[in-house]
């Protein structure tokens, strides 16, 4: 049993630096990497290199490298940063010798281990040329990406790719400097191409249904308005497996590297804390082989689509109407959000009558249990995820989703209005109190303006095309949704919840 989290055992000025050449060095309690670090090749190629690929992709070909390293060793992974806020993460963890920690906690049992999957990293944030050469070795045999869906540059409402987004504007300009993830992906087939080289298998791990179908799609778009040719032989020798990723992972706080120094005497610029639930679905399908994460954990199937619909539309829903309501109602984190009944009740209701039977059936899985579970990963109070996070993370489109699903339906969506209510709300950028914040979305600006123009009617907001689509010309989502948002701006969320909970009966 670990140490109660407040203790302190451990100075911060004779804590070790993680560094490989350090590690005999440190607190005999976190675990290392048992296999040779100097062996390892890159085989896969990383873009978004963030705390959620470092708490699941990154820990799952970890886990195997610990387990089979003769196996693993050529999936070392070379992380690439696409932003130009990027180059911390590289500044940090490459004097750690990319090496970071992981802290996993449920309760107040928690497990820490330090992760050296990572071979490499590479800022790509004013330029993609090393991102573009890493790929092009002879050893990168996938490309994955957690970039968000924004990273997609789609269009809302289609969802395909936007030809007037500016990094595609730019892509097409300078097609051998591309800018965006979609243009880096193509560029980087096209040199495979035109070295007569195989084509790697691009992999999404983004929480975008039918990722895959949604990245190959983009790519083979971008290619074909480039050179038709080229989108030909991608279409013909790539690989683009759906895939459904879990695992609540909050961003790192000061908070988080200071309890590493005193509780494990552990100086690491930037550990990673999640929680110690983690699933990976991913569909059998690449060119080039892959990684045997089944022997660590990782399920591989034919089709995704019930895994991931299961997700998107239970946890990632559930994340953003419980996101979006509690930030308004002042409170800081998912968790001191649940530990409100009302708010359990509400997610319990909204999985149980709305979001929930418009799943397939999903095998193997006990739906009843699934949901009782996000209950309590969300209530988990040694997960300190904001509200602010989930709420500009959760994609919009999970909850549309479902909606749409249920209007074709011809079924009710009262709870669903009242999670989309709470994000119109939130769009505003003002809280109940008139404090501003800042909305982090490509529309940010233009959700703000229609906020203040509608107030409580929700359809200027709902006026945005590449949001909402027609929806706002369908009273069973309309009528709902403006009494819900008049509500919110009236008698605030938590008023709004047990008006909602006392008429709907949850």
């Amino acid at each position: 049993m670990n140490a109660p989290r407040n203790a302190s055992v451990a100075l911060k000025d004779s804590a070790v630096k993680l560094t490989q050449g350090n590690l005999p060095q440190i607190d005999v309690r976190v675990k290392r990497p048992a296999y040779d670090r100097a062996a390892i090749e890159s085989g896969i190629v990383h873009l978004g290199l963030g705390g959620f690929h470092r708490a699941h992709m990154a820990r799952y070909t970890h886990d195997l490298m610990q387990a089979d390293f003769a196996a693993a060793r050529a999936w070392g992974i070379a992380g690439v940063g696409l932003l130009p806020g990027d180059r911390k993460m590289q500044d940090s963890l490459q004097p750690q010798d990319c090496l970071y920690t992981l802290v996993d906690r449920e309760g107040d049992e928690e497990n820490v281990a330090v992760i050296g999957a990572i071979k490499e990293i590479i800022f790509a944030g004013e330029s993609t040329a090393a991102a573009l050469d890493a790929i092009g070795r002879a050893s990168t045999k996938i490309v994955s990406l957690t970039v968000t869906e924004n990273g997609y540059c789609l269009n809302g409402v289609t969802k395909k790719l936007d030809p007037e987004h500016p990094s595609i504007k730019q892509d097409l300009a300078t097609p051998s400097n591309p800018r965006s993830a979609i243009g880096v992906i193509v560029e980087a087939y096209r040199r495979r191409r035109d070295g007569n080289a195989p084509a790697f298998t691009a992999l999404s791990c983004d929480n975008i249904q039918h990722n895959g179908n949604v990245l190959r799609e983009a790519v083979l778009t971008l290619a074909a308005m480039q050179e038709p040719a080229l989108a030909s032989w991608i279409e013909k020798n790539a690989s683009f497996p759906n895939t459904m990723v879990d695992r609540i992972t909050p961003v790192t706080k000061p908070q988080d590297i200071a309890y590493l120094e005193t509780q494990y005497g552990l100086a690491d610029e930037w550990p990673v804390v999640c929680e110690s639930f983690t699933q990976w679905v991913i569909e059998d399908k690449f060119v080039a082989g892959r990684p045997a994460w089944e022997k660590v954990g990782a399920q591989f199937v034919p089709d995704v689509t019930p895994y991931e619909v299961m997700k998107l539309r239970l946890l990632n829903a559930s994340h953003s109407a419980i996101a979006c309501l509690g930030d308004m109602a002042g409170y800081v984190t998912i968790d001191e959000t649940m530990a409100n009944p009302l708010f359990q009740r509400f997610m319990a209701a909204l999985m149980d009558r709305e979001t929930g039977p418009t799943l397939a059936p999903v095998p193997g899985i006990d739906l009843p249990a699934y949901k009782k579970k996000l209950i309590a990963r969300f209530a988990n109070p040694a997960i300190k995820d904001t509200v602010e996070r989930v709420a500009t993370d959760a994609p919009l489109n999970t909850v549309l989703a479902s909606i749409g699903d249920r209007l074709k339906a011809g079924q009710s969506v009262d709870l669903l209005s009242l999670a989309l209510a709470g994000w119109l709300r939130r769009a505003r950028g003002v809280d109940e109190k008139g404090a501003a914040f800042k909305v982090r979305h490509p529309l940010a600006d233009l959700l703000k303006a229609k906020a203040i123009e509608g107030g409580s009617d929700p359809m200027p907001l709902l006026s945005i095309d590449q949001l909402f689509g027609d929806l706002r010309h369908d009273e069973r989502l309309t009528k709902p949704l403006a009494k819900h948002l008049a509500s919110l701006y009236e008698i605030g969320s938590l008023a709004t919840l047990e008006k909602a909970a006392a008429e709907l009966s949850f």
